[in-house]
């Protein structure tokens, strides 16, 4: 059986200044800090996720923040550019907020829409577009009510070094179907209303380095652990090594990277990040895997103390 994915699950990036990541996409950005842990391969660093109230699946942004890493630099080989929607009629809203924090913003158009394109101060690449489609956030902070709130993702651009390869795998593997072409880029498109517009250029792209500033990986939806489980099979079928399902507490994942050198994840929806708080306290604390909970004071007194002010 075919599956398709619905679209974005979430998008993760690098980062280096833990407090000053917290202080931009909470602060600036108005998005939500659902939870508060570590990156299970290397618990001396924080895994921070931002998103809707609830952490909904194609609303997710997440950093691995640590003060050791190298700087990134954007290329092929990663997610390029990470859309937010806003509403309708916002986008003046947003280029008077990130200029009164001297975030410079520039215009672009793609597709016959209007993006507002901007850097976090590690360079992360990221860009906002008006759309009716997505239910209107809930979550209200600094002067960012739900007429102007981040919905969620509008989707990525995606930078290849082999642009062709990539193109094949979203079609062939992943279901998106091709909706245009448009000054050098094709579109495809899922089924959800968020994170569901995929922009590819048309040319093969340098080699990007990881790092500050770079995403990791983008991860697509998948609806519980028994498709997950088709979706490994057909991956490996189509001629990829996906891992072992990995479990991240709050979804289970298995990745592969694609020929173009973008290391994708398909994740689970279920079961969500209110498992272990509950939703009206998302975030507040460092959440430990169990695992780890026996070497949590030795956990905690090597992770750099973290405010968050946007609450």
């Amino acid at each position: 059986m075919f599956n398709r994915t619905s679209g974005i699950h979430h998008i993760t990036a690098f980062a280096r200044h833990p407090q000053e990541n917290v202080d931009f996409y909470a602060g600036v950005l108005g998005l939500r800090l659902i939870k508060k842990t570590v990156n299970f391969d290397a618990p001396h660093v924080y895994h921070l996720y931002f998103g809707d109230e609830a952490g909904s699946p194609g609303t997710i942004l997440t950093f691995f923040p640590w003060s050791e890493a190298r700087q990134g630099r954007v290329g092929g080989g990663q997610v390029g550019i990470t859309t937010f929607v806003i509403p309708p009629g916002s986008i003046g809203f947003w280029e008077q907020r990130l200029a009164s924090r001297s975030v410079v913003t520039n215009r672009s158009i793609r597709f016959g829409e209007t993006y507002v394109q901007f850097t976090d101060s590690e360079g992360l690449r990221m860009e906002l577009v008006e759309r009716e489609e997505g239910p209107t956030s809930t979550w209200e902070v600094d002067g960012i009510t739900a007429d102007y709130a981040i919905k969620g993702f509008g989707g990525a651009v995606l930078f290849s070094t082999k642009h062709a390869d990539t193109i094949d795998v979203l079609e062939r593997v992943l279901g998106l179907v091709k909706v245009g072409e448009d000054a050098g880029y094709v579109r495809f498109q899922a089924t959800a209303e968020l994170g569901n517009l995929i922009d590819v250029p048309l040319e093969d792209m340098h080699h990007g380095s990881g790092g500050a500033g770079t995403v990791h990986h983008i991860a697509w939806r998948t609806r519980d652990d028994d498709e997950q489980l088709e979706w490994r099979e057909s991956v490996a079928r189509s001629g990829y090594a996906p891992t072992e399902v990995k479990d991240r507490q709050y979804f289970k994942a298995i990745y592969f990277r694609e020929s173009g050198g973008i290391l994708f994840e398909i994740a689970t929806d279920p079961p969500g990040f209110a498992r272990d708080e509950e939703p009206e306290e998302l975030g507040h604390k460092l959440m430990l895997p169990e695992w780890y909970e026996p070497n949590r004071a030795e956990i905690e007194a090597i992770l750099p103390p973290l405010k968050n002010n946007a609450k």
